[in-house]
């Protein structure tokens, strides 16, 4: 396991220390990077403060009477330690001078020596005696908290959080422990467990929909394994699937269900538009991502189906919550065949953008007809020209221009 312990200076600046795995394990570069650059951090403050069983003690003649005292009061300490000496902090038993030593690091705004001393009380005081004492030291215990979250102290961190009462953090805190845990049922259990935290109103919906999404995708898993394995579904055996569903975000457990579970009714798991009820998925987002899904599968009957509303009378109208503008640029990017695509092209609403789509689309009648509609009979003209000669297009052209019911504006 490799503990990465970040240090915040006053100013902002972070530098980090570590500790990393044997040789037996390849680091990134940035880590070697990193490693070669904050040795020198870890040599100047916090190795001091580790006893070295391996070598004696340093004798007077070791050293000079400058370099080694044991007088210097805490901020003589602090101010040796910013110049890089050895300083041992052993020396200070009372509380009195444990605190001014923390004090005078918070005054040279120095967040390594902050954080060195930090781990020095950390060591020797009481628990209750350092969450008392850092609660009116607010910079200290910013420090504090940051290097608990960094080394991974998770259970000294929530006890911090829970004597600060800061209730909705420490809930946070806790829900983010999930991360690391791997076998989904346990990450299931874990969630459930953290649904009785005091979360804030938002967290909670949060949280309970990330657990409730997790359950699907368990059962949906299984059984899509299952129908896999089996041969049985003739939508597995021509798209086998590339990964799990576990522990994707809802708008990717969205697309594969309209990617493999379409037309399944509402009330099983997998059926989309049981996703779509349970995490009261705004219509747009639906759209978006069920368009996507069946325009990839080249199914155009659904693609017209989900795009087509029926009101109380029973008429029927094309309606796209995402504009028609961006349908269209969907289905082009699946290979959607012109007589589609022109379909959709003419309910583009902005004339300037249905010209623009149609033209770069070559969907040649749309064109054709907006000059008609637009009475632009010098556009149409110019028109002419781009299509192929003794094409139906140029037909069509000719027998409008030839219309003489037709009032053009040029």
């Amino acid at each position: 396991m490799m503990m990465t312990t970040t240090l915040r200076s006053s100013a902002g600046v972070e530098n980090q220390w570590a500790v990393f795995p044997g040789p037996s394990k390849r680091l990134p570069p940035a880590a070697l990077t990193l490693l070669k650059g904050e040795t020198q951090v870890y040599r100047r403050v916090l190795l001091p403060m580790q006893p070295s069983p391996s070598k004696p003690p340093l004798t007077p003649s070791a050293v000079s009477s400058k370099d080694y005292s044991s007088d210097w009061s805490p901020k003589d300490t602090v101010r040796r330690m910013q110049r890089g000496k050895i300083c041992s902090l052993e020396r200070f038993r009372s509380l009195q001078e444990k605190l001014m030593l923390l004090d005078e690091a918070v005054a040279v705004h120095d967040g390594n020596i902050i954080t060195a001393i930090l781990i020095f009380l950390k060591r020797t005081l009481k628990r209750e005696i350092l969450f008392q004492e850092l609660e009116v030291r607010q910079v200290a215990l910013r420090h504090l908290i940051h290097f608990l979250k960094e080394t991974g102290e998770q259970k000294l961190l929530l006890d911090l959080l829970r004597f600060l009462d800061r209730t909705e953090e420490f809930a946070l805190s806790q829900y983010r422990e999930h991360l690391s845990i791997q076998d989904a049922e346990k990450r299931r259990e874990f969630l459930k467990g953290c649904i009785r935290l005091p979360f804030s109103s938002e967290d909670a919906v949060h949280v309970q929909d990330h657990y409730t999404l997790l359950e699907r995708q368990i059962i949906i898993e299984a059984n899509d394994r299952h129908l896999e394995a089996s041969g049985q579904s003739e939508i597995f055996r021509k798209y086998p699937r590339k990964a799990s569903i576990l522990n994707m975000p809802l708008v990717t457990t969205l697309f594969y269900s309209c990617f493999y579970h379409y037309t399944e009714a509402e009330g099983t798991f997998s059926s989309p538009t049981n996703l779509k009820k349970t995490f009261k998925i705004p219509d747009k987002q639906y759209v978006l991502t069920a368009l996507a899904a069946r325009a990839k599968l080249r199914a155009w009957h659904d693609v017209d189906a989900l795009l087509t509303t029926k009101n109380w009378l029973g008429y029927t109208k094309k309606r796209a919550p995402i504009g028609f503008h961006r349908v269209v640029e969907i289905l082009q990017r699946n290979s959607a065949p012109v007589q589609v695509l022109q379909e959709y092209v003419r309910l583009v609403e902005d004339v300037e953008t249905k010209l623009n789509l149609a033209m770069k689309y070559k969907c040649h009648d749309v064109v054709i007809d907006t000059y008609r509609d637009l009475k632009d009979r010098h556009q149409l003209m110019a028109y002419r020209c781009k299509v192929e000669r003794g094409s139906a297009e140029e037909d069509k052209i000719d027998s409008i221009l030839r219309n003489l019911q037709i009032r053009w504006k040029n």
